[in-house]
């Protein structure tokens, strides 16, 4: 199909005897957005994480944007917020952006910026990540995920750890992504996120995935 940009074929994951993804196949258009539903424990971040290549599987098929995604290898294109973002405390959000910009080197530092302040970080707070709220945290998360606009966002929990305000924001942002034609995948336990954002469910429960339903 032209327009996929993630397929997903039986896979499967074990750990320790038990079975975290049990035969899970999905699929991901170009411009949709996704939402992954289920309990703590069900197998949503490991989904996700399968799906970015940072875990290996037994079994089954995993393209992203045509490309095999096997364990260490990150697909392109796509934006990741995953659990905690590995930062370095010493440094302030905007080093940290920048350190991991010039791994790839193909965005400017007024782009950081840009990013940063799109989800309400000021780019010029010298202060350490150490001293970060969790909220900022999340933000900064949020911002490398965004920072090299990329065709497909998959979000953990995104709205983890934000006010009110902070998350009637990112749901503008993610909405005006959206209608941009970027694909979103969103694990999430807010039901608001569901209705506003996403326009295919799924519940995934003990590493079934299942489909609930298409607006």
């Amino acid at each position: 199909m032209d327009n996929q940009v993630v397929c997903m074929k039986s896979v499967r994951k074990q750990i320790k005897g038990r079975v975290i993804l049990d035969n899970v196949s999905f699929e991901a258009n170009e411009g949709e957005t996704y939402a992954i539903v289920g309990r703590n424990a069900s197998g949503k971040s490991m989904f996700l994480k399968a799906m970015c290549g940072l875990i290996s599987v037994d079994a089954g098929i995993i393209r992203v944007f045509g490309d095999d995604i096997c364990s260490g290898k990150f697909p392109r294109n796509t934006g990741i917020l995953i659990e905690h973002p590995g930062f370095l405390p010493q440094y302030s959000g905007y080093k940290n952006l920048k350190l991991l910009a010039e791994i790839q080197n193909t965005i400017s530092p007024k782009r950081i910026s840009e990013a940063m302040e799109l989800v309400g970080l000021d780019s010029s707070d010298a202060r350490p990540y150490r001293k970060y709220s969790l909220g900022m945290r999340q933000k900064l998360g949020l911002a490398q995920a965004l920072m090299e606009n990329p065709r497909l966002l998959i979000l953990d929990e995104p709205m983890n750890n934000l006010d009110a305000e902070s998350i009637d924001h990112m749901r503008e942002v993610l909405h005006g992504l959206s209608k941009d034609g970027v694909t979103m995948i969103i694990a999430t336990h807010l039901p608001e996120d569901v209705q506003m954002l996403c326009t295919v469910t799924y519940s995934i429960n003990n590493g079934l995935l299942k489909k609930e339903g298409e607006k």
